[in-house]
C-alpha cells in the first residue's frame, strides 16, 4: 500500500534571499523571494516561515508567518517577506505548499544560521541579481 503513494518532487522552484535598499529603514535589508523557474503556474501557494536556534546558550524562536498567493506564474518571482537583521543568526525555515493542476507539492527550505550574508551570494535565476539561494 505505501508503495502506491506517489510523492511528487519539487523541481525548479526555490527560495532566494536578496539584499535590497530600503527607504523605510535607510539601510540594506534582506528579502526572501519565491522563484518559479518551471514551465508551470503554481496555484494556491502557501508559505509558512519561522526562525529558530540558540543564541548565547538560550533557545530562541519566532512566531509563524503565513503567506498565501493565488498564483505564481511560470518563470517568475514573488516577493515573500523581509528578514529582520536579528533573525539572520537563527535558522530561517520556510514550508512551501502549492498545486500544479490537481497535484499537491510541498517542500521545506531552510536558510541555516548566518548563511544569509553578502559573502554567500550567487546570481539568482530570473531575478539576475546576487542573492543566497536554497533549493
Amino acid at each position: 500500500m505505501k508503495s502506491d503513494i506517489i510523492i511528487p518532487k519539487v523541481e525548479n522552484v526555490f527560495l532566494a534571499a536578496v539584499q535590497e535598499w530600503s527607504d523605510d529603514f535607510n539601510d540594506k535589508v534582506w528579502y526572501v523571494y519565491l522563484v518559479n523557474d518551471s514551465d508551470f503556474d503554481l496555484d494556491s501557494v502557501m508559505l509558512v516561515s519561522k526562525a529558530f536556534g540558540t543564541v548565547d546558550g538560550e533557545m530562541k524562536k519566532t512566531s509563524l508567518l503565513r503567506h498565501a498567493f493565488m498564483k505564481v506564474p511560470a518563470v517568475s518571482v514573488q516577493k515573500v517577506e523581509l528578514i529582520e537583521q536579528s533573525v539572520l543568526q537563527l535558522n530561517n525555515e520556510f514550508m512551501l505548499t502549492y498545486f500544479i493542476g490537481n497535484t499537491l507539492y510541498d517542500k521545506k527550505f531552510t536558510f541555516r544560521k548566518n548563511t544569509i550574508n553578502e559573502h554567500a551570494t550567487e546570481e539568482v535565476p530570473i531575478l539576475f541579481v546576487n542573492g543566497v539561494v536554497v533549493k
